[in-house]
């Protein structure tokens, strides 16, 4: 499974339900109907795309958005999250983080006090990365890190922040960097 196909699953998954419980059982479901190393290969795509998304830039914008709640564990939910907007949305924030002030879902969580944000509000999706091992099991048994390992792949299950480092907490850089976002949450931050 190339790029293309993993993007197609997710795309679909997003088209065809109506929320992140019911994306994970459809990914799940249409993962188990793959040969095990196609399962394997969107473990390994999943973990491709993550990373692109794994950059200081990125991790400022989505402790703004988290209102200063964004430690290592957070961020690597939020990427998955990102992931699960799918691809449009997913490339237009690899791009800029400012385009994130663009998803309805931020801009609904923007105009909630904090004491108003329900579990289900944050951006965050830990679930995505149990779906190619559970899919994995029903189809082999077995464990899908047992066949990445014997592939060479290893996945990373932590953040390591790639780009020009930036000071999470300065508001005149962030305003800079991501005036959008600035304009939705700066006030709350």
């Amino acid at each position: 499974m190339d790029a293309g196909g993993f993007w197609k699953l997710v795309d679909h998954s997003r088209d065809k339900t109506a929320d992140l419980d019911e994306q994970r059982a459809w990914l799940c479901g249409r993962l188990a109907l793959l040969p095990a190393g196609e399962i394997a290969d969107f473990a390994v795509r999943l973990d491709e795309q993550r990373r692109r998304v794994d950059t200081w830039a990125h991790w400022q914008a989505a402790t703004l958005i988290c209102r200063g709640l964004c430690g290592m564990d957070s961020f690597f939910y939020f990427q998955a999250w990102l992931i699960g907007q799918g691809r449009a949305v997913f490339e237009s924030v690899v791009s800029s983080p400012d385009a994130l002030a663009s998803v309805p879902r931020i801009q609904r969580l923007a105009s909630l006090r904090v004491d108003e944000v329900r579990d289900a509000d944050w951006p965050d999706w830990e679930a995505l990365y149990r779906v190619p091992d559970d899919a994995f099991e029903v189809v082999s048994g077995g464990e899908l890190d047992d066949l990445l390992e014997s592939r060479g792949q290893v996945r990373a299950f932590d953040v390591s922040p790639g780009g020009e480092e930036v000071e999470m907490e300065d508001p005149a850089g962030i305003a800079r960097r991501v005036p959008r976002l600035w304009a939705l949450f700066g006030k709350t931050s």
